[in-house]
């Protein structure tokens, strides 16, 4: 196992601004988790939905789900227009959750570990770790948010987000 101060920084900046979906993305916070602290958790679910801006993702507590905000991301593609940014804050949000999915409860011990996770694999100038030291609605300065009024629309899940060999009942 590489030391902290020798992680492959580059070689994960490399996959995450090239990332397309969230299985993919979803895999680079699963490797970064294990690759910094030596945490893993299996078999988790993907649900995007409709949530109120303020709430970028949450985890249920006893599930294996992460319920990601769509409008969010939705939201920051259309006005951000860089795969490498939406990857980034889709990466910030999946982490946090999963982090919580593997049984840190705390906001604050998570938001913390998000940020050394991120500065860890990352570098600390990468857009991932930026958005981790700030917080994701940085992203959202300069929109009017008050006006977004999105329909709610039906959750969806994730096909293929975590890909697994083993039948699951």
């Amino acid at each position: 196992m590489k030391q902290a101060g020798s992680l492959p920084t580059s070689d994960f900046s490399n996959r995450l601004d090239a990332a397309n979906g969230y299985p993919a993305i979803w895999q680079i916070v699963k490797d970064s988790v294990k690759t910094s602290i030596h945490k893993h958790r299996d078999r988790m679910m993907l649900f995007l939905d409709d949530l109120p801006i303020q709430l970028g993702a949450y985890h249920p507590i006893g599930t294996n789900n992460i319920v990601l905000n769509r409008t969010l991301v939705q939201i920051v593609d259309a006005t951000i227009e860089s795969k490498p940014v939406v990857n980034a804050l889709v990466y910030n949000l999946l982490l946090h959750e999963y982090l919580h999915a593997m049984g840190d409860y705390s906001e604050e011990n998570v938001r913390h570990m998000v940020y050394e996770v991120a500065k860890q694999c990352f570098g600390e100038k990468h857009v991932a770790t930026v958005i981790a030291k700030k917080t994701p609605w940085t992203l959202l300065s300069g929109i009017p948010m008050q006006a977004i009024n999105v329909p709610k629309r039906v959750m969806e899940i994730v096909k293929d987000f975590e890909k697994t060999t083993e039948y699951v009942v």
